[in-house]
């Protein structure tokens, strides 16, 4: 007689940055960053781009090379874009940070009330690539030879210009110090980076004239997961936490989740939940549809949500004119028609959106919402 599976905690972690048990579809990411770490300086998974849409999984993903860095006895300074990244990896890496320069005392004005007071100003210097460039180098020497610092920024297109040429010239700098030391390929310590997107930032990296050294980088653009491979994923998952899952079962979960990794997780998650409410083993049909409608307000509150709300106003003008044929296709010339706009205008934001990767065009003057559950999000 078979012993009864044990079971186990939920596997499907749908939190933002959560590392979930299955990272299906990005495996070949995974090995070329790992081949990088192995083959040593120059080797081109040390050098990463990765763009995706929201809910593509690009943090997890970050989560994962951070730690595969770390098995590999690396130091990881990871960071999310926003004013003051240089600051935080120079102090990470056990710098001082921004220093007062200068004070400057004038100019003395008089306040009623008080004899005199004088208002003026501190110079105070932020981070630059020779602060980091330094503080990297006083870490290495802590560090056991052969290992090195891998540095990673999610939502780059949100970094501020000056901070990302700052990082990025001095990892290229660290690369080169060490390049010129006196030692043996195997005993040099290494740097990685890994940035991290929206594909609209892919191209203003490239192409930014300080910038070429990311023309180097190896460019890793996330699609949506096959669905044959989600199915897989969910059956192997499932059945290591101690359910099961049947194949039509898995694969309507699997289309469900329309291959984005994070309605992967949560389609995952409420299924699983679904069935160990009803105090069963079995993920049931009828759990699969329960968790298609959670996950589908999940979705729309995590990813839509702000999405939307990051756009410009005549741009979120133009989306809610496209709610009114979901979920058909809109029409252009309808969308200007309806928001009282000059077709002139339509064509600008069109555009604005494909790039933003929140519409798609369809041709014949066609376009269609790329985010999964924006259109009901939109008519709710």
């Amino acid at each position: 007689m078979r012993a009864k599976a044990t079971i186990q905690a939920n596997p499907f972690k749908p939190t933002a940055g959560k590392m979930p048990p299955i990272l299906v579809g990005r495996e070949d990411i995974i090995v070329d960053f790992s081949d990088g770490l192995v083959n040593g300086a120059g080797a081109p998974g040390r050098l990463m781009l990765i763009s995706g849409q929201r809910g593509f999984g690009k943090t997890v993903l970050l989560t994962e090379l951070a730690r595969i860095a770390e098995a590999y006895g690396w130091l990881t300074v990871r960071e999310t874009a926003a004013q003051g990244m240089c600051d935080r990896i120079v102090r990470a890496l056990g710098g001082t940070g921004p220093h007062v320069t200068g004070v400057d005392l004038d100019p003395s004005v008089d306040i009623a009330g008080v004899a005199g007071a004088r208002l003026g100003r501190v110079s105070v210097s932020l981070p630059s690539s020779l602060d980091i460039r330094d503080a990297a180098s006083r870490r290495f020497r802590h560090m056991r030879p052969g290992t090195g610092i891998l540095f990673t920024v999610d939502e780059t297109q949100a970094a501020r210009r000056d901070e990302l040429v700052a990082i990025a010239t001095a990892v290229q700098h660290v690369i080169a110090d060490q390049d010129m030391t006196n030692v043996s390929d195997a005993e040099k310590h290494g740097v990685a980076l890994v940035l991290a997107g929206l594909p609209s930032m892919m191209d203003d990296l490239v192409n930014d004239e300080v910038l070429t050294f990311l023309r180097r980088a190896m460019r890793q653009d996330l699609g949506p997961v096959m669905v044959p491979d989600v199915r897989n994923a969910y059956q192997q998952s499932v059945a290591d936490s101690g359910l099961h899952i049947g194949d039509e079962e898995a694969l309507a979960a699997a289309r469900a989740s329309l291959g984005y990794p994070y309605l992967v997780q949560l389609v995952g998650y409420y299924m699983w939940q679904s069935a160990r409410r009803r105090k069963s083993g079995v993920i049931e049909m009828a759990d699969v549809e329960r968790a298609t409608q959670d996950a589908g307000i999940a979705f729309q509150d995590a990813v839509c949500a702000p999405a939307y709300k990051g756009l410009t106003s005549a741009q979120r003008t133009f989306l809610t004119m496209m709610a009114q044929d979901w979920p058909n296709p809109s029409n252009v010339s309808e969308v200007a028609r309806r928001a009282g706009r000059s077709r002139s205008w339509a064509s600008k934001y069109r555009e604005s959106l494909i790039r933003a990767h929140m519409i798609e065009g369809l041709g014949d003057g066609l376009v269609e919402y790329a985010i999964p559950y924006l259109g009901e999000y939109l008519t709710r």
